[in-house]
């Protein structure tokens, strides 16, 4: 690993917000509104998702977020107020991987017992705008996480008061019936109070989009590797032997799944399920670049699918308290270190 980085990578902002949901998601908004107004609205990715606005399958989503989890919908509201753009787009862009296969998420995950270790793979356009939220929600669970200018908190990297860690790898299902949008799914998951309520909540409710997630509890023996699309919610138990993930669908229960399988991700998972077969440490693996075309630790400014590690995050549940560090893309010493919720 190599400390001699891009000090723009290095930066993650400090983002406290605390109170009603709606005033959760002003805060939110008013930090990442400066990152959103000169990129985010102007890159190809933006423009991309607003060219879905007709799609009919949009109203039932909207019904089905307004029905299930109205305070999901309150931060969404906030989150638009305080990014000054119109809702209608905020709601859009929370929804871009429903809508559009291609959205620039990517990230790589080493699931082990007791360990969830993962690089937080994005748009590059957001590099030094991103932050690590530290939020306390009226009513619900207090949690910190990744989070992106414009988005809202969950569908990266997170630990919540319960104790539950949570990671999670963008899947790029083709077009699916209307459902649940996947990221206020996620959100949801941040109020769970342990990987089995999880997975209960993603069953509860129909899907459109797809992610994987490494779920697991501080002082559990085992984590979870959940992958959930419109036709399933599996499970594999990771109790033994580590397990990586990239971005594509590798669970038995999602074969038929229509997917978009990049050539990025093809190469990482290949490649860390060999160093996984070398014993590898999971940072190790993470920081892989010897596939120079499609590497593991990904940090090019041609990389195919324009996406670039933003953050590692490494999660110890090994205790009763989660014990977690956050690493700037490639480092060797973390820049950030946690408690359970408690900056060190």
């Amino acid at each position: 690993m190599n400390d001699a980085i891009d000090s723009r990578f290095l930066e993650l902002h400090r983002v406290r917000a605390r109170g009603a949901h709606r005033d959760l998601g002003r805060a939110l908004g008013r930090w990442g509104a400066e990152a959103c107004h000169r990129h985010l609205v102007r890159s190809d990715a933006w423009a991309q998702v607003m060219a879905c606005r007709d799609r009919p399958e949009i109203p039932a989503m909207r019904a089905l977020l307004h029905a299930a989890f109205p305070w999901i919908e309150e931060e969404l509201a906030g989150l638009a107020e305080g990014l000054e753009l119109p809702p209608d787009e905020v709601f859009l862009w929370n929804s871009r991987g429903d809508l559009w296969a291609l959205a620039p998420d990517g990230c790589t995950t080493v699931l082990a017992p007791r360990r969830l270790s993962h690089n937080e793979d994005g748009d590059p356009g957001f590099a030094g705008a991103c932050g690590l939220l530290e939020a306390q929600p009226a009513g619900a669970p207090a949690f910190a996480a990744f989070v992106y200018p414009g988005s809202l908190p969950g569908h990266t990297f997170a630990v919540n008061a319960s104790g539950l860690a949570m990671t999670v790898n963008n899947i790029r299902a083709r077009r699916a019936e209307a459902g649940m949008p996947r990221m206020a799914l996620t959100r949801a998951l941040l109020a769970a109070g342990s990987a089995r309520e999880a997975v209960s909540i993603l069953q509860a409710h129909p899907r459109m989009g797809a992610f994987h997630l490494g779920l697991g509890q501080a002082g559990q023996a085992q984590t979870w590797s959940v992958e959930f699309s419109r036709t399933a919610v599996s499970v594999r138990l990771v109790a033994g032997a580590p397990l990586l993930h990239a971005n594509h669908a590798i669970h038995e229960a999602q074969q038929a799944l229509p997917q978009v399988i990049t050539a990025s991700s093809a190469h990482r998972q290949a490649r860390g399920e060999a160093l996984l077969a070398q014993d590898v440490p999971a940072l190790a693996i993470l920081t892989d670049t010897e596939d120079a075309a499609e590497p593991i630790l990904r940090r090019s400014p041609a990389d195919t699918d324009q996406e670039n590690t933003l953050a590692t995050a490494d999660i110890d549940l090994s205790g009763p308290i989660a014990r977690w560090a956050v690493y700037a893309p490639g480092a060797t010493a973390p820049h950030h270190r946690f408690e359970g919720l408690r900056r060190l």
